[in-house]
């Protein structure tokens, strides 16, 4: 998985943090439980705010 795939990131992170509500995680945490993720395969430094942003918006939306 590479930051662009925003979806795929957002399943992830919702089977693996399922008590989480994503609208109240803190960036810096996210981007490191992204970086934990078995599969992720992406350099950090390519992660930006508007990534984060947009990854989080998927994962409140896979709740949903």
């Amino acid at each position: 998985m590479k930051w662009t795939d925003s979806q795929a990131l957002a399943e992830a992170l919702a089977e693996l943090y399922p008590q989480v509500d994503p609208a109240t995680v803190r960036f810096t945490d996210l981007r490191a439980w992204v970086l934990a993720l078995p599969g992720f395969d992406d350099a950090p430094e390519r992660c930006g705010e508007r990534i984060l942003e947009a990854l989080q918006q998927a994962w409140i939306a896979e709740l949903d």
